[in-house]
Order: C-alpha cells, then sequence, then structure tokens
C-alpha cells in the first residue's frame, strides 16, 4: 500500500520534466488518487464484510498493482487520472483489511507492536524513493512505473495469505450508557480534516518542492528519508502514550510537523530539506495513530468512520486549495500546508482543556487507556 499509494510523490518530478505533465494536472491527478481512498474507505465502512475477505485483500492487491504498470501506456491525463482513482480505492481497501487483521489478531499485545506494522506504510515510502532514487539517472519515467509496479506485486505476494479478522462477536447485554464527549469530538474532528489539508500538501509536492531548489538527487533521497523515520514513529508514539496525554502528544506532533513543512521553504538547502523529510516522516503516521486513539477513547459512536471521513475531505481538499500559488512554486505551497497543520495543532490545544482523560460512566471510572469498544474498534482506512 505504501508503494501504490505514494510512489506517485517522487515519480512526479519526471513526469513533469518528461511527459509533459503541468503542475495543475499533477494536482489533479493527486485529487484523483484521494478522491478514490476516500471511496475505499467509506466502502469499508459501508459493507464491514470487505473487512473481513481475504478475496477483497487479494484483488486489491492486484488493482493496485495493475494500476501502477498501466501508467506507462497513455499519455492521457484522464486516463492517468482514472488509473489514480483505482489506486486509491485499492490502497484503501489494503489498509482496511491489514488493519483489522492486525487490530483482531494482536488485541492483547502491546500497541507498539502493532504500531510497527503500521510502520510497513513507511517502508513502502522508503522503498519507493529509493526505487525512484536508483532509476532516475538511467531511466525514464515509464520504467519507474513498471519497476514500482514489479515492486508491488513482490510485496503483494509476500502478504498474499494474511489472515483478515474474524466476524466479531456480540458482546453479551447493552452497550450502556454512553459519556458526553461532544464538545472534544468536535475539535479533535476539525483538528485532524485540517491536517488532512496540510499533510497532504506535503505528501504531494514535497519532493518536487525540493527537486526545484536543488536538482538531481536530492528530492527522491528526501523521500526515502520520509520513509525510514516513518516506519518507526507509530510505535514511538504509541509508546509515548502510555505516559503522557494524547491530546498533548497530538499538539506536539502537529506542531513538529507544521515546522517540518514550512522548514525548506523558509531555509533551502540540503540539510533543511532532510530535516524536512524526517520531521514529517516521523509525524504523520503517529499523527493518525493519536488521533484515532483519541476519538476511540472518547467513546464517541463510529468515531474511527467519521475521523476517516474527514481526514479523506481534508485530503482531497487540500491540492486544489493550493493550485494558485503553484505557478510561483512549491514554496509558498508548503507554508500554507504548514499554516493549516498549526490551525490544526491550536484545536489540539483546545482539545486539551477540560480533556476527560477519567471519564465515569453510570458510577464507572473508564481510565484513558481502556481499550476500544466493539464499535468503535471497526477499522476504516483512516491512517495516510
Amino acid at each position: 500500500m505504501g508503494v501504490g499509494r505514494f510512489v506517485y510523490t517522487p515519480i512526479l518530478p519526471l513526469m513533469h520534466a518528461q511527459a509533459g505533465l503541468s503542475t495543475g494536472a499533477g494536482a489533479n491527478l493527486a485529487t484523483a488518487n484521494y478522491v478514490g481512498y476516500l471511496l475505499g474507505a467509506l466502502a469499508g465502512i459501508l459493507a464491514p464484510v470487505l473487512v473481513r475477505s481475504r478475496a477483497a485483500l487479494r484483488a486489491s492487491l492486484i488493482l493496485l498493482t495493475g494500476t501502477l504498470a498501466a501508467m506507462p501506456l497513455t499519455h492521457s491525463t484522464t486516463v492517468w487520472s482514472l488509473l489514480r482513482l483505482l489506486a486509491g480505492v485499492a490502497s484503501a481497501l489494503v489498509f482496511v483489511v491489514a488493519a483489522g487483521s492486525l487490530l483482531h489478531h494482536l488485541r492483547d499485545h502491546p500497541p507498539h507492536l502493532a504500531g510497527w506494522a503500521f510502520g510497513g506504510v513507511g517502508g513502502g515510502i522508503a522503498l519507493s524513493g529509493l526505487l525512484v532514487l536508483v532509476l532516475r539517472s538511467a531511466a525514464d519515467w515509464r520504467t519507474a512505473w513498471w519497476a514500482a509496479a514489479v515492486l508491488a506485486a513482490l510485496l503483494a505476494a509476500a502478504s498474499w495469505n494474511l489472515r483478515p479478522q474474524e466476524a466479531p462477536v456480540a458482546a453479551p447485554g447493552g452497550s450502556g450508557a454512553r459519556p458526553r464527549t461532544h464538545r472534544w469530538f468536535g475539535v479533535l474532528f476539525v483538528s485532524y480534516t485540517l491536517e488532512g489539508v496540510g499533510y497532504i500538501v506535503a505528501g504531494t509536492f514535497l519532493v518536487a518542492a525540493v527537486g526545484q531548489e536543488s536538482p538531481g538527487r536530492l528530492g527522491s533521497g528526501a523521500w526515502v528519508l520520509v520513509g525510514l523515520a516513518a516506519v518507526p514513529s507509530s510505535a514511538l508514539w504509541a509508546r509515548l502514550g502510555r505516559r503522557w496525554s494524547r491530546p498533548g502528544l497530538l499538539l506536539t506532533a502537529l506542531v513538529i510537523q507544521a515546522a517540518g513543512i514550512a522548514l525548506p521553504a523558509l531555509v533551502g538547502g540540503t540539510a533543511a530539506a532532510l530535516g524536512s523529510a524526517v520531521l514529517f516522516g516521523a509525524t504523520f503516521i503517529g499523527i493518525s495513530s493519536l488521533a484515532l486513539a483519541t476519538g476511540a477513547h472518547l467513546r464517541f459512536p463510529r468515531s474511527v468512520a467519521l475521523l476517516t471521513a474527514g481526514y479523506s475531505v481534508g485530503q482531497i481538499l487540500g491540492p486544489p486549495a493550493v493550485g494558485p500559488v503553484l505557478h510561483h512554486g512549491y514554496d509558498r505551497a508548503l507554508l500554507l500546508a504548514s499554516l493549516m497543520v498549526l490551525v490544526a495543532a491550536a484545536a489540539a490545544a483546545v482539545l486539551r482543556i477540560g480533556f476527560p482523560h477519567h471519564m465515569v460512566v453510570k458510577g464507572h471510572t473508564v481510565p484513558a487507556q481502556q481499550r476500544e469498544s466493539t464499535e468503535d474498534a471497526r477499522p476504516a482506512a483512516a491512517g495516510p
């Protein structure tokens, strides 16, 4: 999933230079992928049977790989948009099934173990960036897409026999009363939606922005660093969440990410580019983990589904929002993205005010580390 969803980022500069793709069209292709991701996420939410289907997993792996292989077969932006749309749908379904498997089979294990598994997205990002880094001096954009398809096929074969989660068993008795947490969840929803807007702009244009200032291998190298930093990030934030307040950690991660996104636009140079990659990679998966865990703690009905929808809509809005400033380069786009993440951080700061770290339901204290209820634990593609 990390390869199929994110390899577009390091290939984008090659398509600008060799395939005649304009910056506006590049943003449109990104948007098509995010629309597809939202559709796939909604499919997983509205049809929970997909989460437990090995056939759905395998079909999605095949479709995702096929869309990568088909990209070099045309110069039509319409067909490219359709392929990236389908890649988004398939990526979301792969993530849904994998997340369901993790939540089910690792239920009684420490949370950082699942965090390492989610780091596979970062591994896919790093591999895709390394692939393009190696190929860019010896091959063109078509070869990069075909090589990515081969890599995705190998990873699909390795994950072919992944066991999806089993059908849930209804808990005896009623669900009981729920605490009133609407105001905190509303603030969390706003924060996470704004994060979707800011994160996706950086995730789409970071390589192109770095490459614009420092031509050569630096852009692809920065994307490799993003992936490598993302691999342990979810596990790290999960461990920190056992000791410190999740709203506080969410605020911290958002501020760090905003600084990382703005760094290459404000400073420039190799050190700033590489520092930006590390800060961005170390936070974007962790922010998703923290937001979902916070929503589950609030025990808000269908929190995962609602946060998924907001995050996905934010990703769809991001590229068109910065489209008008792309004619002046990528610096303004990155600064706008950083501003969006800072506003998300401000919302996270509000979330901390009076946050119910321990909630009482009918005289029973619910600690912050209580596991998700069956309803809210239903996995959805709320991640990257």
